[in-house]
């Protein structure tokens, strides 16, 4: 007979339970939060309805607060976790703006890694939502679908299911239906102050992308640009992209003849903002489960503005 296996004490591997949600919605008449709660639980002594609201177990919305005199408006669903405080998410480089089962959108700030390298692991956007995720379940996953560059701040979007990962990926140029960016650039105004660049991208040994007209050394990339204003040397620049390659837009500019500022590594001169003035702004597309037309924008950066 095998003899058991002894395990240190505390070393024990602690048996998941999923937490227990209780939903409440609204009714016609508004009312301040813990009295809608007095209400609703009337199987729960005050104390304990009170000790929900100071423990971060109650939600309004997809907001978790602990306001008693917050004022509910009619058809607001009040969410309480009567096992444990529900996982928030909060840090100043990374900012979750949309979640539900299958996908989180995320405004990701300029410096940040989306994924993992050879070098660096701990600490990414990929990283930052994985420990949120598990937090939550131990089972949950996150999965990469798109990237943006370390240097370039704004949307992007992670997938919570391999489904929905699949989904995205499979059928990408037929699921996202728009990418805006906007980015500053140098050199004054740019001519014309509308139009495209086409060419093919390429890698070199040293891992910097280059264009070429040969279609039998890169892909074929298009990038869709046009002026906002332009004050000085530099121009603010709208851009759409029509594929997404690596490092399109930083290519294209360069190929224009206005890299954009801060962009040494593409031939920028200037760094006026101490970073590289490319930002993801808008992000449009088509949910991979429900299939609903998802919209999300974000505001141009003040360092931006300041300077055009």
């Amino acid at each position: 007979m095998p003899k058991p296996r002894l395990t240190k004490p505390g070393a024990e591997r602690r048996r998941f339970t999923p937490d227990i949600i209780r939903n409440y919605t609204v009714g016609e008449t508004g009312t301040r939060l813990l009295d809608f709660l007095f209400t609703a639980m009337p199987d729960r002594k005050r104390t304990t309805v009170k000790d929900y609201l100071k423990h971060n177990q109650v939600m309004v919305g997809q907001t978790v607060t602990r306001q008693w005199d917050y004022e509910l408006q009619p058809g607001d669903v009040v969410s309480v976790n009567t096992s444990r405080e529900f996982q928030t998410f909060s840090n100043p480089r990374l900012k979750i703006m949309y979640e539900d089962d299958d996908i989180i959108v995320v405004y990701k700030g300029y410096g940040l890694l989306s994924m993992g390298t050879d070098r660096k692991q701990e600490g990414t956007a990929y990283w930052l939502l994985r420990d949120y995720v598990k937090r939550k379940d131990p089972r949950n996953k996150i999965f990469i679908v798109h990237r943006l560059d370390q240097h370039t701040s704004g949307l992007m979007m992670f997938a919570k299911t391999q489904q929905a990962k699949e989904a995205m990926q499979h059928n990408w140029n037929n699921m996202v239906l728009e990418r805006r960016y906007v980015a500053v650039v140098e050199n004054g105004p740019i001519e014309p102050a509308e139009g495209s660049v086409d060419s093919y991208l390429a890698e070199n040994s040293a891992h910097e992308v280059y264009s070429t007209q040969n279609p039998a050394e890169g892909q074929r990339a298009v990038t869709r640009y046009r002026t906002l204003r332009t004050r000085g040397q530099y121009s603010l620049v709208e851009l759409q992209l029509e594929t997404g390659r690596k490092n399109q837009i930083r290519v294209h500019m360069k190929d224009l003849g206005h890299p954009i500022a801060g962009d040494r590594r593409y031939g920028a001169k200037t760094s006026p903002a101490h970073r590289v003035c490319l930002h993801a702004m808008t992000l449009r597309f088509v949910h991979p489960v429900t299939r609903r037309d998802m919209n999300f924008t974000s505001a141009i950066p003040a360092a931006f503005s300041r300077l055009v």
